[in-house]
């Protein structure tokens, strides 16, 4: 296949997964009052690993000494884009609005580029930087409705600096991919969620310890088949695959769609119309991830 072919493949398919994670947000959002956020992340990767497990379990036992070389950047990557990130994004979201956490997760292309000069001296093109700049602003033009002057009314609290510490997290998880093991992608996830679900087990138990518990409805049961498969088996598969390919800066950019797929899904299925500032937003974060794909292009 030749390579323009390839990294068009990887772009669209990197939209599929900010949908699930748009819908992820939205799920998380809209349980809160059902599933305390520590319970819900354990339940999401024990489900993604029990998927994962008839999958991957001979290839990690073929794989062992592969494993065992390189388990520390395992750990670390399962902690930070696994762990520490999700916790984060679901707690941050029980004390602020959607509107804030997607704003401030707009800055993750922005802070990828900034790790990734930092730490393995990597330089972004002219194109992808303007890229990324007319994608942030797309992402500001549907979060604020396109009204300028409601940047200055912009209240950030505890919710927000939780989300925050969620940004910092993913974008350093997006560029250490890099330091990943040679081993197989159903090998790296099942291992990762696995290191999910156990960090989290405390914590979920905890919190059952202090609460009344779940009801388990059916609305219940469908967050959680949702949210251990679409954005954690699919999504992370996809997105690992894509940042291998396509570096990064690029992958992390894709970030911006999510406000845009929130807002789509958001008409879908609770009724909200759509406004002449969600075609305006749309328009520039599909800008900004053109040029960006355009700078790729002319790099290879």
């Amino acid at each position: 296949m030749p390579k323009s072919t390839s990294h068009t493949r990887a772009f669209l398919l990197l939209g599929l997964v900010m949908l699930f994670w748009a819908g992820n947000s939205i799920t998380g959002r809209a349980v809160r009052d059902d599933i305390a956020p520590f319970t819900l992340a354990f339940g999401r990767w024990l489900i993604a690993a029990l998927v994962l497990l008839p999958i991957a379990a001979r290839q990690v036992w073929t794989e062992r000494a592969e494993i065992r070389a390189g388990w520390r950047w395992i750990v670390a990557l399962g902690f930070l884009g696994i762990v520490c990130f999700n916790s984060f994004i679901y707690s941050g979201l029980h004390y602020t609005s959607a509107a804030n956490a997607l704003l401030l997760q707009a800055s993750i292309p922005a802070l990828v580029l900034v790790l990734d000069r930092v730490i393995f001296g990597g330089r972004a093109g002219a194109l992808h930087t303007l890229g990324v700049i007319a994608s942030t602003i797309g992402v500001v033009a549907i979060v604020f409705r396109g009204d300028v002057s409601a940047l200055t009314t912009l209240r950030l609290g505890a919710g927000d600096a939780l989300v925050l510490c969620g940004v910092v997290v993913w974008a350093l998880y997006t560029v250490l991919l890099r330091k990943r093991p040679p081993i197989s992608p159903a090998t790296f996830l099942l291992l990762v969620f696995l290191i999910g679900a156990l960090a989290m087990a405390p914590l979920a138990a905890w919190e059952a310890s202090r609460g009344p518990g779940i009801t388990w409805t059916p609305a219940v049961f469908a967050a959680f088949a949702y949210v251990g498969i679409f954005p954690s088996v699919l999504a992370y598969f996809i997105y690992n695959a894509a940042t291998a390919q396509l570096g990064p800066a690029r992958s992390g950019q894709a970030i911006t769609l999510m406000p845009l797929f929130g807002a789509l899904l958001s008409a879908l299925l609770l009724g909200e119309k759509l406004e002449g500032y969600h075609a305006f937003g749309m328009a520039l974060i599909l800008a900004g991830i053109v040029l960006s794909a355009v700078e790729l292009a002319r790099q290879r």
